[in-house]
C-alpha cells in the first residue's frame, strides 16, 4: 500500500502551493489531514460558494461555551488546499487528530520547567536544544542555521522557491534528524497529549489502509511526519487511547480575521505577516511589482504621495536590496525598506499604516448561511444585515445621528450586545458642538465573539431577548445603588421595557432603605442624564422622575451631616461628589430641586466646622447661580481669608471657590480680597502654600492665566474692599466740571440736550 507523508507548515503560501502541486501528482484515493476527528462532519461547507476563508473551524462544549479550540485555516493554508483539492475531486478526505471530546476532557498539562541556556552569545547543539522544538520546530531550525527567527528562514528556503518536488523528502529526513536529536540530547519531559495524538493519527492512518484505500495521503505538521511515515505496531497505540475520558463536543464554522493570525495575537501557531503571504499565494508573477502597486494605492486613498515612479524607484531599490543580500527575490524586510525610503521618506508613521493594511490586512471571512448557529447567532446576523453593520477586522468610528430611525435600531443593537458582555461597539467621547442626539462608537469585529454569542444564548433567542433577561440577572445581583443606576441607564438606551419595570422597583426600593449619602449623590449624575436626554431615545422616563424626587430630598437633608468631621482626602471625594449632584440638579431644570438643593448649600456653607475646600465650593455654586450676591460672597470670602484664620485652612477655602476657573478675573471686589490676602502672607507660610495656589491655578483655561498674570502684573488696584472699586458715574457733578476741562483742551463743547 502506498503511504505519503507532507509535513507542512500551518499557514504556508509556499508549503501550500507545492503541497498542492505533489497532490495532483500523486492523485490520491483519499486524503488525511490533521484536524479535529468530531469535526469531520462540518467539512462539507468547504466546498460551499459562500464560504469565504480566513475562517475556524470552532469546537466548543456546549454545557461550557467557554471552554472551547479554534482551529483557523486560510486560503494559503496547506491543509485548506488539501481540503478544497479532495472537494474537487470527490475523494474521501478525513480528519485525524486526537478529538477534541478527549482533548477537552483531559487535565490541563503543567507548564514545562524552564530550560537554562548557554547564554546570549551560545552557539550550537547545547544553546538550541535550551528551547522546545516540538513547540515551534522551524524556528529552533532557523536558530541552528544561524537565522534569527523562524520566519526569515522559512521565506529563504521554502516561500521564494515557489512549487518544489523535493520539498517534503527534505522536511520529512529534516524532522526526522530533528526528533532523533531531541530525544537523544534534550533535558525535556515527554510530552504526553502529543503522544496520544499521534497515535490517534497512526490508528486513522491504518483505519483508512483497511477500508482498502491503497493510495493514501497525510497532511500533518511537519514535526509529526516522521512519526506517522513508519507505522509500529498497533498495540501500543490502542493501549495508549484505551479508556481516555470524554466529552460531548458540539462544531462550527466561524469568520475569522488576520489579524488574529499573528504572532501577536497569541496563536501558537501565529504568523508574522498574513497579509504578505495572502499576496505572495494571489500573485503568481512580478511578486515585488504587485506589493508596491497596494501600497501606491493604500497610501493615494489616505492622501500620501504614491505615484506609478514612486512604485518603479521602490521595485528597483527592493531588488538592488535582495541581489546584496544574496537573495534571489526581494522579500518582505526588502519590500519594507524599499517603501520606508521611496514613499515616506524615512518616516515610520506611513509604514504603521502600510503594516496593519497590507502586511497584516483588514480580510475578515465569510462562512455559508447553512452554517450551524445558535439562534442568538443567526438574530445578531440578521440584524447586522438589516441595519447595515457589517463586522469589520479593523476598528472604525461610526456617528450615530438618534433623531433618525435607523441609527436608533444600530445604538439600540450595540447596547444590548454591550449588556451581552459582547463589545463588539465601545461608547466614544463626543467632541465638539455634536449635541446629545449623536453618539459616537468605535467598532472592531473579533471572533472571539463567537464564542461569547454562544455563552449569551443561555439568555434567550434573539438579542432583545437575551439582553432582557440578562439585565434582569444582573439587577438581582447588584446591592448597590450606584451600579444599579448604571444599569438602568443602560436597560434605557438598549429599550428593554421589559427589564425596566423590575429593575425601577428594585432601584426604588434600595433607594428608600439606604441610608448612604454619598452613594445617594453618586447615583443622582445618572438618573439626570435619563430624565434629560431619555425623550431624544424615544424612551419613557417617568418612572426615573419619582424616584429622583425622592433622591435630591435625601440628599439635601442628610448632606450636612455626611460632610461633617471630614478629613482631606474625604473632602476631596465629597467634593467632586458636590459638583456631580450641583451640575445633575441644574440639567433637570425642576424648580423644586433647585430650591431644595440651594438651601441645602446655604446650611452647607454656614456650617462652623466644615472643611474649607467644601465651604470655599458652596460659596463658588450659590455666587455663579446668583443666589448670593457679589456683595455677600466677597463679605464671606474676606471672613475666610482674614488674618486670624490658619493660612492653610485659607488656602483650602480658595482652592474650593477658585478651581476650574478664574471666576474673580471679572469680579474687582474679590480679586482685591484674595489679592490682598496673598500679599499680607508671611514669607514662610507663602513658601508653605505656594504649591497648593499653583495647583489651584493651573486648573485654569490658559487664557485666563495668562489675563492673570497681566492684571497681577499691573500691581494692587485702589477702590478694592467690600464697598468700594469703581462705583457709579455721578452725572451731575461730571457735567459741571466738562466745560472747565474742555476750556483746558482748546475744544468746543457741543450745547446739552
Amino acid at each position: 500500500m502506498g503511504l505519503s507523508v507532507f509535513g507542512i507548515r500551518h499557514h504556508g503560501p509556499g508549503s501550500a502551493r507545492s503541497l498542492r502541486a505533489a497532490l495532483e501528482s500523486l492523485e490520491p484515493e483519499i486524503l488525511l489531514v490533521e484536524g479535529p476527528g468530531d469535526a469531520q462532519d462540518a467539512l462539507p461547507l468547504i466546498a460551499h460558494p459562500q464560504m469565504e476563508p480566513p475562517v475556524a473551524l470552532l469546537l466548543y462544549i456546549p454545557d461550557e461555551p467557554n471552554r472551547s479550540v479554534f482551529y483557523p485555516y486560510t486560503v494559503f493554508s496547506p491543509e485548506w488546499q488539501a481540503l478544497t483539492y479532495a472537494f474537487s475531486r470527490n475523494i474521501p478526505a478525513r480528519l485525524i487528530d486526537l478529538p477534541q471530546a478527549h482533548q477537552l476532557a483531559l487535565p490541563a498539562p503543567e507548564p514545562p520547567p524552564p530550560q537554562e541556556s548557554g547564554g546570549e552569545g551560545a552557539t550550537g547543539p547545547g544553546a538550541v536544544l535550551a528551547a522546545d522544538p516540538r513547540q515551534d520546530p522551524l524556528t529552533w531550525i532557523a536558530h541552528a542555521a544561524g537565522y534569527s527567527d523562524g520566519e526569515r528562514w522559512w521565506e529563504n528556503q521554502v516561500e521564494q522557491r515557489r512549487e518544489s518536488a523535493d520539498l517534503f523528502q527534505a522536511v520529512l529526513e529534516l524532522m526526522f534528524s530533528l526528533r532523533q536529536a531531541v530525544e537523544a540530547e534534550s533535558t525535556l519531559p515527554p510530552d504526553p497529549a502529543e503522544a496520544l495524538r499521534e497515535a490517534h493519527m497512526r490508528q486513522s492512518i491504518r483505519a483508512a489502509q483497511e477500508d482498502g484505500f491503497k493510495t493514501v495521503a497525510v497532511v500533518c505538521g511537519a514535526w509529526h511526519a516522521p512519526v506517522l511515515a513508519r507505522l509500529p505496531s498497533p498495540k501500543e497505540d490502542a493501549a495508549l487511547l484505551k479508556g481516555l475520558p470524554k466529552v460531548k463536543v458540539a462544531a462550527t464554522w466561524v469568520p475569522w480575521t488576520y489579524g488574529r493570525l499573528t504572532r501577536e495575537s497569541g496563536y501558537g501557531a501565529g504568523i508574522d505577516a498574513p497579509g504578505w503571504y495572502h499576496h505572495l499565494w494571489s500573485a503568481r508573477q512580478r511578486v515585488a511589482v504587485g506589493w508596491m502597486a497596494k501600497a501606491s494605492r493604500l497610501l493615494r486613498d489616505e492622501d500620501l504621495p504614491g505615484s506609478p515612479a514612486h512604485v518603479i524607484e521602490a521595485v528597483r531599490l527592493a531588488e538592488a536590496l535582495a541581489a546584496m543580500r544574496d537573495r534571489p527575490l526581494p522579500g518582505l524586510p526588502e519590500l519594507t525598506e524599499a517603501v520606508r525610503t521611496v514613499f515616506c521618506s524615512g518616516s515610520d508613521a506611513p509604514i504603521r499604516l502600510i503594516h496593519d493594511r497590507l502586511i497584516i490586512g483588514d480580510r475578515i471571512g465569510k462562512v455559508p448561511e447553512e452554517t450551524p448557529m445558535l439562534p442568538l447567532q443567526r438574530d445578531v446576523e440578521r440584524e447586522q444585515k438589516r441595519l447595515r453593520l457589517p463586522p469589520e477586522a479593523l476598528a472604525r468610528d461610526i456617528d450615530l445621528d438618534l433623531r433618525k430611525p435607523g441609527n436608533l435600531e444600530r445604538s439600540y443593537l450595540l447596547h444590548r450586545l454591550n449588556l451581552l458582555g459582547i463589545p463588539w461597539g465601545a461608547p466614544t467621547e463626543t467632541y465638539g458642538a455634536k449635541g446629545t442626539f449623536h453618539e459616537l462608537w468605535r467598532l472592531q469585529w473579533t471572533p472571539e465573539m463567537a464564542v461569547s454569542l454562544i455563552e449569551a444564548s443561555v439568555w434567550g433567542n434573539t438579542v432583545r431577548e437575551a439582553a432582557t433577561a440578562r439585565a434582569q440577572h444582573l439587577a438581582d445581583g447588584v446591592a448597590e445603588l450606584a451600579p444599579l443606576t448604571a444599569l438602568t441607564q443602560s436597560v434605557l438606551w438598549a429599550d428593554l421595557p421589559e427589564a425596566l419595570g423590575p429593575l425601577m422597583a428594585r432601584l426604588q426600593s434600595l433607594a428608600a432603605v439606604t441610608s448612604d449619602i454619598p452613594a445617594l449623590m453618586e447615583s443622582l449624575p445618572g438618573f439626570a442624564q435619563i430624565l434629560r436626554y431619555g425623550n431624544v431615545r424615544q424612551t419613557d422616563t417617568g418612572m426615573v422622575a419619582h424616584v429622583v424626587d425622592g433622591i435630591v430630598a435625601r440628599i439635601a437633608i442628610g448632606l450636612p451631616a455626611a460632610c461633617a468631621s471630614l478629613n482631606d482626602e474625604a473632602a476631596e471625594a465629597m467634593f467632586a461628589r458636590l459638583i456631580g449632584v450641583h451640575q445633575a440638579i441644574h440639567l433637570l431644570q425642576n424648580e423644586g430641586h433647585l430650591a431644595v438643593w440651594n438651601r441645602a448649600l446655604e446650611s452647607l456653607a454656614d456650617m462652623p466646622r466644615l472643611h474649607a475646600l467644601l465651604a470655599g465650593r458652596c460659596c463658588r455654586l450659590l455666587l455663579e447661580y446668583n443666589v448670593w450676591s457679589a456683595e455677600e460672597t466677597a463679605r464671606r470670602m474676606g471672613l475666610a481669608l482674614s488674618l486670624t484664620v490658619d493660612p492653610a485652612m485659607a488656602a483650602a477655602w480658595v482652592e474650593g471657590f477658585l478651581r476650574g476657573s478664574g471666576l474673580l478675573l471679572h469680579n474687582d471686589i474679590l480679586w482685591n480680597i484674595l489679592d490682598g490676602w496673598v500679599s499680607s502672607l508671611p514669607g514662610e507660610a507663602f513658601n508653605r502654600l505656594l504649591p497648593l495656589l499653583r495647583r489651584t491655578f493651573a486648573t485654569f483655561p490658559a487664557p485666563e492665566r495668562r489675563q492673570m498674570g497681566e492684571r497681577a502684573k499691573k500691581g494692587p488696584e485702589r477702590g478694592g474692599g467690600l464697598t468700594g472699586g469703581a462705583g457709579e458715574v455721578d452725572t451731575e457733578r461730571a457735567d459741571q466740571v466738562l466745560p472747565l476741562i474742555a476750556r483746558l483742551l482748546g475744544v468746543e463743547m457741543e450745547p446739552q440736550k
